[in-house]
């Protein structure tokens, strides 16, 4: 529970004031145009500090020279069938990853965009897994004011000038605009979903300029959050002598990022929608086969707005418009010529051939007065096609249909109900941002390191099962492929072997699902229920059933989000274990969704063979009784543990993680249904680990490799952080098990909790904290941060502590002045492993680097157990490194220079957010009350 005398010194550290003059902010404070007071801000102009990318010791090179050498090969090996691997450190982006991220635009599961904080639309994560960084210039907001007769002209795009994007290709091109922006004058502030930039006087002196960027990132909508659409809405406060004519022009590439726009066949088209919604879409061919893309950039017509547009420009003038034609008109007119609406479809893009549109906004704005004018973007590509051939239909299709051209209808809605979404969002913060309890740094983090749940690659199907592409998928090319090509497809009625697999792994007193749920195969799913099932394992041509998501109301689909840009595997389980608070808390059913393709995976088995590159041995791709490290990279959901740097059936946390958080959520929502559907999978889970409990003390040992999630921090005999989950899932599973009432199974692990409790503490329990493992190895007495990660859950989950309360502080306590406050004084988070001599543990890359996320849930388990300043000092160390100018100051910056390392690759989006809900001091003092 949070005090309310903690914070007091904490207040006000990042005041408004700081950035933007109080009366430019009260100026602005009109229909939503000034900025939160708490907020994450930069000025325009600042430095984005370039991210430093991970490093290896000699010696650590040396021990992995065998490892490298396969995985070299087996990026090359899936870069010959025109795949890209899952882990793939030798290719190097084009674009140096910077702390220039700002808040994303869209909902979930769409495909998404970012939006750097200085102005620039870059990290296009349209097709699922690829991620082009490298922003699009032409991509901007600009603006023409005209005073006292015309005498008086400011122009200038709303970025500034000196941006390492901006690349003089001609004098035709964007280079000729006028980059008058210093940025000096301007600033960004970011409370995600939402963004506000304010121009205080830039560029002309006597205009305040707020745009204020919204998203239907609503908790519990599971409608409204789908949608891949963005609002700008730009308040305008003149506060000069002359009436001033302004016009706001967005212009828009033909272009899903990169050198996209190099395949040719694009094409743009003028549309004029209802209620004065009006613009340009322009329809993108996508290389490669995969599905198109409608992008519609749109603003609304009022009594006072007149909206315009220029269909098609292009950067040389050869065969259109050019873009310094286009930026002169404007300069000298303020607006396009209305006969553009008539012009129909343009002629296709010739290949290399970049195609952008322009929409005008233009209005009077009175001298002190004041005016708003809305801008709208979508893009539509209702068909997700993942590179093995599978094509599922998105989350947004539900509701408006698989044409490319319903781009139209969501700019129209986006711009009729923006207010009411800016409602519920504020609905849903305000009482986290007004709590005086709780730190400044905090609440805006708190909100904005949601973003990996819109930015981190995230797919959001409709729950229907896949078409498959026949050429894609070498096993399926004697069968004829079906495709949906609507929402209103249902599928067949397919009968197969998962009632009876989950049905023989149910213990007394289980229950089976009542069938509002089917599992059907690949091959069910598209060709029907005839062909022959396989309950005892699947072979090359059988991959894992596919989960059809129950009708209704509880029907929201099905979501994935990837581990990281540079990790690239959906629903990696490991971090979703760390990331999933926030899920829980703001859209249940997408968690408990999640954790039924999981519960799914556990009872079948892939026989596919697999190399596994740590050690060069093979084995199966998924074995039965194990949870999956991930759900797939190409073909999610039937071909998992795309990771294949260790045998994860042979990892000792998946499991445990995955009971953990079945219990969780099931207390959570109290959903019986649920929990009965996902029993069979749980006692499979547990019973899975029992080979692992090789003494018979109820305790299971590691195997002396990197056999958990750090998987390259060996651990030997009994672990504190394995250890301590196995403990916790122990009794997750035996309380879940009396509540369905399945006594044998309860009573059955009521005694091996007690039994492997009083193990774990006589090998680890050292008087001050749980030494790391049981083994003689240097290391074994290191003090790791995460030793407590099941005593975190159980505490998060209601359960009983693990352990007294004195030994759970005095480990707290341990780490909190040894792996937090000996790195930096504490201004980093907590460092993963510390010597009892006060030292970075140095035994591997894992054991000195930090972990965002687990960071966070250290921090959260000290708040659980009352220890309130050591918590948010813990916490803060984050915000710090990641957030602050301090650090490396940027959304999504989560890697550090000297030192302990900070973020380590793949766990920047899915562990860089502070466990939700639960682990918060403000959501903690909420529920127990």
């Amino acid at each position: 529970m949070v005090s309310g005398h903690i914070f007091h010194c904490r207040k006000n550290s990042w005041p408004a004031e700081e950035y933007v003059g109080r009366t430019a902010l009260q100026l602005l404070d009109f229909d939503g145009g000034a900025p939160p007071e708490q907020a994450w801000r930069r000025r325009l102009n600042s430095h984005a500090n370039l991210l430093k990318e991970f490093s290896v010791t000699f010696m650590e090179a040396m021990r992995m020279m065998s490892l490298g050498l396969r995985l070299w090969s087996y990026v090359r090996e899936e870069a010959s069938h025109g795949r890209k691997a899952p882990i793939d450190p030798f290719t190097k982006e084009r674009c140096k990853p910077s702390a220039s991220q700002g808040v994303p635009l869209g909902g979930m599961g769409s495909g998404s965009i970012s939006r750097g904080f200085r102005g620039e639309f870059k990290n296009w994560h349209i097709i699922p897994g690829v991620c082009e960084n490298s922003p699009v210039m032409e991509n901007q907001f600009s603006i023409f004011v005209s005073r006292d007769g015309g005498h008086k002209k400011y122009s200038s795009v709303l970025a500034p000038g000196h941006h390492e994007g901006l690349k003089k290709y001609s004098d035709s091109g964007i280079s000729s605009w006028d980059w008058n922006l210093s940025g000096q004058h301007s600033t960004y502030h970011a409370l995600f979903p939402r963004a506000w930039t304010v121009y205080d006087g830039e560029p002309d002196p006597d205009l305040k300029i707020s745009c204020r960027q919204i998203s239907p990132f609503i908790p519990h909508d599971y409608k409204d959050s789908s949608l891949p659409t963005s609002v700008f809405v730009y308040t305008l406060v003149n506060t000069g002598r002359d009436r001033a004519k302004v016009s706001l022009l967005m212009t828009w590439a033909n272009s899903i990022g990169g050198f996209s726009h190099h395949s040719g066949g694009h094409y743009n088209e003028p549309f004029i929608g209802e209620d004065g919604v009006s613009g340009v879409l322009l329809h993108h061919k996508t290389a490669k086969d995969n599905p198109p893309v409608t992008f519609a950039i749109a603003a609304c017509e009022t009594q006072n707005v007149n909206v315009t547009v220029l269909p098609v420009f292009g950067l040389s003038g050869e065969n259109h418009v050019s873009a310094k034609q286009m930026w002169d008109t404007m300069v000298q007119n303020g607006h396009f010529d209305r006969e553009n609406f008539s012009t129909g479809p343009s002629m296709p893009s010739s290949p290399g051939e970049k195609l952008c549109a322009a929409v005008s906004a233009s209005t009077w704005v009175e001298p002190h007065g004041r005016c708003t004018v809305a801008f709208a973007l979508a893009w539509s590509s209702p068909k997700v096609k993942f590179q093995k051939g599978c094509s599922y239909n998105r989350r947004y299709t539900q509701f408006y249909g698989t044409s490319e051209r319903s781009a139209v209808n969501l700019v129209h809605d986006a711009l009729t109900k923006y207010r009411f979404w800016e409602e519920e969002i504020e609905k849903w913060q305000n009482p986290i941002l007004k709590d005086e309890r709780l730190p400044e740094w905090y609440k805006f983090t708190l909100f904005n390191e949601l973003y990996f749940l819109v930015a981190g690659g995230t797919v959001w199907t409709d729950g229907q099962p896949p078409a498959i592409d026949e050429k894609m998928s070498p096993g399926f090319n004697h069968q004829k492929s079906s495709k949906r090509d609507t929402k209103d497809t249902k599928p067949e009625s397919v009968k197969d072997g998962h009632s009876k697999l989950t049905a023989d792994l149910v213990h007394d007193g289980g229950n089976t699902s009542n069938g509002e749920e089917r599992s059907v195969s690949k091959f069910a799913a598209v060709h029907g229920s005839e062909m022959q099932e396989q309950t005892n394992g699947l072979n090359s041509e059988e991959p894992i059933p596919y989960l059809i998501s129950k009708d209704g109301p509880e029907n929201v689909g099905k979501f994935l989000y990837l581990e990281g840009v540079e990790y690239i595997m959906w629903n990696t389980y490991d971090v979703h274990f760390y990331a999933s608070f926030a899920l829980l808390d703001l859209f249940p059913k997408i968690e408990l969704s999640i954790q039924r393709d999981f519960a799914n995976a556990v009872l079948y088995e892939d026989r596919r063979r697999v190399k596994f590159l740590a050690d060069g041995t093979s084995g199966i791709r998924k074995v039965k009784g194990a949870v999956p490290h991930d759900l797939g990279t190409h073909d999610p959901w039937h071909e998992m543990n795309a990771y294949n740097i260790h045998d994860t059936s042979k990892w000792k946390d998946l499991n445990p993680k995955f009971v953990l958080q079945i219990y969780r959520d099931f207390a959570a929502t109290g959903d019986m249904s649920f929990g009965r559907d996902v029993w069979p999978a749980v006692c499979a889970a547990m019973d899975y680990m029992d080979q692992f409990d090789r003494d018979r003390d109820g305790l299971i040992e590691n195997d002396g490799f990197p056999d958990q999630t750090y998987d390259a921090w060996t651990v030997h005999g009994i672990s504190a952080y394995c250890g301590c989950l196995w403990l916790a899932a122990l009794q997750a599973a035996a309380t879940m098990a009396h509540r369905l009432g399945d006594h044998h199974f309860a009573e059955k692990y009521k005694l091996k909790f007690i039994k492997a409790k009083a193990v774990y503490e006589a090998k680890l329990w050292n008087g001050s904290y749980f030494n790391y493992d049981s083994g003689t190895s240097s290391n074994s007495r290191s003090i790791q941060a995460d030793q407590l990660a099941g005593q975190w859950y159980t505490a998060s989950s209601g359960l009983p502590p693990l352990f007294d309360e004195h030994k759970i502080r005095s480990a707290l306590q341990k780490i909190f002045e040894f792996n937090v406050m000996k790195v930096k004084g504490g201004r980093m988070g907590a460092v993963n492993g510390m010597t009892p001599k006060g030292k970075v543990d140095e035994t591997c890359m894992q054991s000195r680097e930090i972990w965002t996320g687990v960071t966070y849930a250290v921090a959260a388990n000290m708040l659980l157990h009352g220890m309130e300043h050591q918590g948010f000092t813990t916490a803060e160390g984050i915000f710090i490194a990641g957030w602050s100018e301090e650090g490396y100051g940027g959304i999504g910056s989560k890697h550090q220079k000297d030192g302990p390392r900070m973020g380590i690759i793949g766990h920047s989006y899915t562990c860089g957010l502070l466990p939700y809900g639960q682990s918060n001091g403000h959501y903690l003092h909420q529920r127990q009350s």
